[in-house]
């Protein structure tokens, strides 16, 4: 399906948002920060920029009303770095739960949340549960899908990874090389426990000067463009019968 067949919620106009609604055509939301540490070799908005990219793929495929990427979130583990924001949960729970209301009280049917971020995931779903029209609403975490996961363990090389690692390094490398600057990527974190990344103290846990979970220096352009595949092979897997109904 030709992307002039989808609708870019930003970039459009009220009517034309109500023409598509008619036409019963499927929103989708990405959700992935704008201001995120992501170790020193990738942009802060590493996750937006995944988010996007995927959900311009999806557009190339089918007819859908593509909503303005939800860019701010909870994201407590990486507060220590300059650059890094992060909102309360209860915050993100209510902003995701009103964005939703605004989006489904003018007769959207079907609403997708393609989200590229792990300490999101409990907040997003518990939003979902208040919203009166959450039948209609469907949550995809990228990274969770079996085509994803099984593509990741198989190419994978790192001994531990989790953040800003040699995944998503090749994922960026894939989507666009020139936001890469792999001469600055160092192995990061290995031994990783719970609770935030810490910047400052080597005596307190997850003491990271890079801000990576892994080893980004592994990455490469043919990993992530495998990856970007396997993810865009479970999206579609999905999102395909939800646009035909």
């Amino acid at each position: 399906m030709n992307r002039d067949h989808s609708i870019f919620a930003e970039t459009s106009t009220w009517p034309k948002i109500q023409q598509a609604i008619n036409r019963n055509l499927t929103c989708i939301i990405p959700v992935g920060a704008s201001c995120k540490e992501h170790g020193p070799p990738l942009p802060l908005n590493t996750d937006y920029i995944q988010s996007a990219w995927l959900c311009e793929q999806l557009a190339r495929r089918f007819p859908l009303i593509v909503w303005p990427t939800i860019s701010f979130g909870y994201y407590p583990a990486f507060v220590d770095y300059p650059g890094s924001w992060s909102i309360s949960e209860e915050t993100f729970i209510q902003c995701v739960h009103d964005i939703i209301e605004s989006i489904a009280r003018h007769g959207n049917n079907r609403i997708i949340l393609i989200n590229t971020g792990i300490s999101t995931i409990k907040p997003i779903e518990q939003s979902l549960l208040q919203s009166a029209h959450c039948q209609r609403i469907k949550l995809i975490n990228v990274y969770s899908g079996e085509h994803t996961q099984k593509t990741i363990e198989k190419i994978e090389e790192q001994r531990q990874g989790g953040h800003a690692d040699e995944i998503e390094t090749s994922i960026m490398l894939a989507i666009d090389e020139s936001l890469v600057d792999m001469s600055l990527a160092r192995e990061g974190l290995q031994n990783i426990n719970d609770g935030p990344l810490n910047l400052h103290d080597p005596d307190k846990p997850n003491y990271c000067p890079t801000g990576s979970m892994g080893n980004p220096m592994l990455a490469s352009q043919e990993k992530g463009t495998k990856i970007l595949e396997a993810m865009l092979d479970d999206l579609i897997e999905i999102i395909e019968p939800i646009t035909q109904q």
